[in-house]
């Protein structure tokens, strides 16, 4: 299987490829945690809410430097002098990151310590420090610490004891002693691991502790309270907290691999001790400790961050989970059914009357898994095809294709092995279908499998029927509550044979041609959508109307970016949604002027990607599975699919007109790189995401 590579003739262009018209792509998803983080300071996000984001910023940030970072610093290590469009070498980016990692590190710590730990406190939900302990606390943490302490494995730092190998994002302690160990010798320093299995925020039971109904205290506060009890007749004269973040990717040589679960499954163990990319230590650490562990990681002052506070703060998302608190959360909501899906006798029945179109999260997930379970009930379904990149644990989705296939149904499922940080989940399903007899394929060395989308077969009056769901989104049920995405259903004739050719060319991987009404990648998509975007150019080159809106994760790829500024150059009104990564710099003179990239942050992770082109008067919607990045063109298996029914593509094009129209948080991209936050000013506020809650609450029969 041979994917097209960029056409460079075609894309390039000698004044849209100047470095100066692109925004470094590493820096811009940097930026994207600073919004993010707004969400925490905003005051009128529900408080626990805001504890929330603050956590999401500290994932986001870690993977940023489990992936970004440590490809940048391979590349320096390697010797690699590589750029992007950007121009920028990956020893200059890496000096930026830090500056921007160090500005967002401190504007995290300072939102925990100055504006949500107070408000918290006045809401009744206190993080108790030792000095504030009483004596009838100190004595449930210590009774409770004694559960802890024999799991522990403190290692004295000596000849015999070299220096342990530290977990990746571990919270570890290093312990400075003063007096003789067991055996004479002078004590110097210990480091002592706490294991993952540990809650790192302990609730304090009201009852036991005399305390309020909300008082949390840290793990590492009791440990450090109580890390003597290690060190029997030796004296702790010190203990700080640390966290080092390493080198997460993961690197095969696909070509040179017989077994690819088995190769996968050992890469993993690996990745728990990576090379060393961040280190994170409490902020009143000595100068010398923090220099023996910068040593020892082989990292420089640029990789240390001083903390005011737990060096892990996406563990306080316990204290959410722990809260029955309403008041100071989201309002829940129940996603609906519309009432021509509920009232029909099965998705085939509905799907046969008309195509099906539902907006998650503000339209219930439920029927698609309802799509898979009455496929594996049903005695005319022959085959189920689908490709599976996050599921979950205990989805729904799979428990259908593991009865299906013990049913004795034809199913063949597509596992994308490599889907990141949800290896050893997608390793353990395949093997649990394997044994349940499906046909397991873990896509095309070299590219990962990316596109969502699932082919029922079934016999109907003597023929044979192809029904099809394609989605936006991964087959995921609870982030489908969390995340945007738009799944879509339809028995098409010539849609379900490309999804059928699509899954031919993934388990034979002959090539199927050119599909009929799906674009893919690594095929047809780039070269299609360069073509929709010289269409509008071409239209207002004539001075006919001429528009574009796309509704993405990521822009970054070059040869898509310098169209979209031939089109504005052209006068086409292009209208970009872009959540996070963004290289086009908008609102350059002469170049981007017809440019705009706004970015909307808010309680739903916006994940949609759709597309309109205002094509002449005829508009044309897709949507897709892929963001506009040189990977999802040219490095993965993705799909783009029409909205041909004129009543769902003109619901899309009103989800897409609230968003443009969102002015409370949406956020729009200045030329320098920077984000402006949009404010309503003298007009009414307004934001998408509360206006389609409202809309898709409403009675309505139509899907």
């Amino acid at each position: 299987m041979k994917a097209k590579k960029p056409a460079q003739g075609k894309t390039a262009d000698a004044v849209l490829n100047r470095p100066e018209l692109f925004i470094n792509w590493q820096l811009s998803q940097l930026e994207f945690n600073f919004r993010v983080l707004a969400q925490a300071v905003d005051a009128s996000t529900p408080l626990l809410e805001r504890l929330k984001f603050l956590c999401i910023t500290d994932t986001n940030h870690d993977e940023f430097f489990e992936i970004k970072v440590a490809g940048l610093k391979q590349k320096i290590i390697t010797g690699s002098v590589q750029t992007g469009p950007d121009n920028m070498a990956p020893a200059d980016t890496i000096k930026e990151i830090a500056v921007r990692s160090h500005a967002l590190v401190a504007e995290q710590f300072r939102v925990f310590n100055e504006a949500l730990v107070p408000a918290l406190s006045r809401e009744g939900v206190r993080f108790l420090p030792r000095t504030e302990w009483t004596a009838r606390q100190r004595e449930w943490l210590r009774a409770h610490v004694n559960h802890v302490m024999p799991i522990l494995s403190p290692v004295g730092l000596d000849p015999a004891h070299p220096f342990p190998r530290i977990l990746n994002k571990g919270l570890t302690f290093i312990v400075a002693l003063k007096g003789k160990d067991a055996f004479g010798r002078q004590g110097n320093m210990a480091i002592v691991q706490a294991p993952r299995s540990v809650p790192r925020v302990i609730k304090l039971l009201q009852n036991e502790t005399g305390s309020g109904p909300s008082d949390f205290v840290f793990l590492s506060s009791v440990i450090h309270e109580f890390i003597g009890d290690l060190f029997p007749q030796m004296e702790v004269v010190g203990c700080y907290q640390f966290r080092v973040t390493r080198n997460s990717e993961l690197y095969l040589d696909e070509e040179e691999i017989a077994d690819l679960r088995r190769a996968l499954e050992g890469e993993l163990l690996s990745r728990r001790y990576g090379d060393a990319v961040r280190l994170e230590v409490a902020d009143n650490c000595p100068a010398d400790i923090i220099s023996f562990l910068l040593d020892k990681f082989a990292l420089s002052q640029d990789d240390l961050f001083q903390v005011d506070g737990p060096v892990n703060l996406h563990r306080l998302m316990a204290v959410y989970d722990l809260l029955d608190r309403p008041d100071l959360k989201y309002q829940t909501f129940t996603p609906k059914i519309p009432r021509k899906i509920a009232r029909k006798i099965n998705m085939f029945e509905r799907i046969r009357d008309k195509d099906v179109l539902l907006h998650h999260p503000f339209e219930s997930f439920v029927p698609v898994i309802d799509f898979v379970s009455e496929a594996a009930r049903d005695p005319d379904v022959l085959a189920i095809k689908q490709t599976l990149y996050r599921t979950g644990p205990d989805s729904a989705i799979v428990e259908a294709l593991v009865a299906a296939a013990r049913a004795g149904k034809e199913v063949t499922v597509v596992i994308e092995l490599k889907a990141r940080f949800d290896e050893e989940a997608n390793i353990a399903l395949s093997n649990r279908l394997e044994d349940a007899g499906a046909h397991i394929i873990y896509g095309v060395v070299g590219y990962k499998t990316h596109a969502k989308m699932i082919l029922v077969v079934r016999r109907e009056e003597g023929d044979i029927r192809k029904y099809a769901h394609l989605g936006t989104g991964n087959y995921h049920a609870r982030t489908s509550r969390l995340y945007t995405d738009y799944s879509f259903f339809t028995c098409d004739r010539e849609i379900t044979e490309d999804v059928h050719r699509l899954f031919l060319q993934l388990t034979s991987l002959g090539r199927v041609g050119k599909l009929k009404k799906l674009f893919d990648a690594p095929f047809s998509l780039h070269d299609s959508l360069l073509s929709k975007i010289e269409r509008e150019t071409l239209h207002a080159a004539k001075g006919q109307p001429a528009g574009i809106i796309a509704k993405l994760n990521h822009l970054t790829e070059p040869g898509i970016i310098q169209a979209l500024y031939r089109a504005s150059m052209a006068g086409v009104k292009v209208q970009l949604i872009v959540r996070s990564t963004c290289s086009l710099r908008p609102g350059l003179p002469g170049i981007s002027d017809n440019i705009e990239v706004r970015s909307v942050v808010g309680r739903f992770l916006e994940h949609t990607r759709v597309l309109y082109f205002h094509n002449g008067g005829k508009p044309e919607v897709y949507c897709s599975s892929a963001d506009w990045m040189v990977r999802n063109f040219f490095r993965r298996v993705e799909t783009c699919f029409p909205i041909e029914r004129p009543e769902l593509r003109r619901k899309i094009i009103e989800d897409l007109e609230c968003y443009l129209k969102d002015n409370s948080q949406a956020w729009v991209l200045q030329s320098d790189g920077t984000y402006r936050k949009l404010g309503p000013g003298a007009a009414e506020p307004f934001s998408a995401q509360t206006a389609l809650l409202e809309k898709y609450s409403r009675p309505t029969g139509e899907a």
